[in-house]
């Protein structure tokens, strides 16, 4: 094993618990015998190109230990798209500063980052030692049973669509319809964590579309109809990036990102929330609402699961032990042993396993209809959210006349 600097990045979006993977890798490696000086990236491999690095090792103890209990990116984002012309002045970079242990927090485009400059350095004979950490509101990484930052984010949507759910119940003589947008551009993982929030068969959501069926517009408008002759109004969920049958985007945004993703966020298209909206205000004339919360959730620490906290940690300090065994070109994974007890395990997957590609629910997780969620799925959420609140709701007893 050589020894050597570290250098430790985050990139794409933030979430609630990426600072506790970052405070993992720190104090791992602050008490190793092969990392020297530990660095950090600001603003990601964007900001590592022009040097602008943290030292890390440097920082007061009390900073390092409050990351674990801080939301969003402390050394600061980038979705820098790396381009062949980059890795030569990567490579320098790396050199100037004697960097030999490369860790990199992230979702599939970071592995696909960590993953090019690994194979490049080793193609030019520079020894570096490269591995990803898992991280993506949007669950959808290949190789790991979930990843961090998920359940945090889905615990934010479960309460978010809980709470919208008693104020369209009790708004539904205003208002017959509630829709919730959800971020998942791919996968619908956090859209079907709504249905967490259902405690009684009435209770929201009643229908939940995700990414990975084609949206059907008339059964749509049907499934909708059904809902609001059976409760009075209806709780739609919906992921941000549900499709047409011929790919068409429902929110007809056609904004591309660096790497080529969608941005259904973007100027350029409205959103699904809003469309699915003016298809039932249009179908049959009710008022109602559709709330977006876009990143939000993806920062949400109040909410937070201690679970995913603890986790992200974990995913930090096996990073730097994994590391230290001299291997490299890989990711850490979370493998689920039990739901009941709860019991997982930390392993790894190869980078070019994980790298761009997006990993779907399966249909299992999934009723028959394809608008909500099955059984199996509920065992797999429930024990990655925690407890949520129990709220009471009036029992129908109605004054009779005297």
């Amino acid at each position: 094993m050589i020894k050597g600097n570290a250098l430790i990045g985050q990139s794409g979006g933030p979430t609630s618990v990426i600072n506790s993977s970052l405070a993992g890798v720190i104090e791992t490696a602050l008490a190793s015998s092969y990392i020297k000086e530990i660095y950090g990236m600001h603003f990601g491999i964007e900001g590592f190109m022009q040097e602008w690095l943290f030292d890390l090792g440097r920082q007061p103890r009390k900073i390092i230990e409050g990351l674990r209990h801080t939301p969003s990116s402390a050394l600061g984002s980038s979705r820098h798209k790396v381009q062949d012309k980059d890795l030569p002045l990567i490579l320098d970079v790396l050199k100037k500063y004697d960097i030999r242990y490369f860790f990199l927090i992230g979702g599939n485009d970071t592995m696909d980052t960590i993953h090019r400059v690994e194979t490049y350095c080793r193609n030019e004979k520079y020894d570096l030692t490269g591995i990803g950490i898992p991280k993506t509101v949007d669950n959808d990484l290949f190789g790991t049973d979930h990843t961090p930052g998920f359940a945090s984010a889905a615990r934010s949507n479960i309460l978010n669509v809980k709470q919208a759910g008693m104020l369209a119940r009790d708004m539904q003589k205003v208002d017959k319809f509630v829709i919730y947008q959800t971020i998942g551009r791919d996968a619908g993982w956090l859209a079907a964590a709504a249905a967490l929030a259902k405690k009684n068969e009435d209770d929201a959501p009643h229908l939940i579309y995700a990414p990975e069926f084609h949206f059907e517009r008339d059964k749509f408008l049907k499934e909708t109809d059904s809902c609001i002759k059976k409760y009075g109004w209806v709780s739609i969920v919906c992921g941000e990036g549900l499709k047409y049958e011929d790919g068409t985007p429902v929110s007809s945004a056609t904004v591309k990102d660096k790497f080529n993703n969608t941005e259904f966020g973007a100027m350029g298209g409205s959103s699904v929330a809003l469309r699915l909206h003016q298809m039932i205000a249009t179908e049959f004339g009710y008022r109602g609402e559709f709330q977006i919360t876009e990143s939000l959730i993806m920062c949400d620490f109040v909410r937070s699961s201690v679970v995913d906290l603890d986790e992200a940690y974990r995913c930090g300090v096996e990073a730097v032990k994994l590391a230290e065994k001299g291997e490299s070109g890989f990711m850490i994974a979370i493998n689920r042993i039990s739901d009941n007890p709860y019991t997982v395990e930390y392993g790894k997957v190869a980078l070019k396993e994980v790298a761009v590609s997006a990993k779907p629910m399966s249909k299992d997780l999934f009723n028959a209809e394809g608008n909500y969620v099955s059984p199996k799925f509920i065992d797999y959420i429930k024990p990655l959210v925690g407890e949520l609140p129990e709220f009471i709701q009036l029992e129908k007893i109605y004054a009779k006349t005297k």
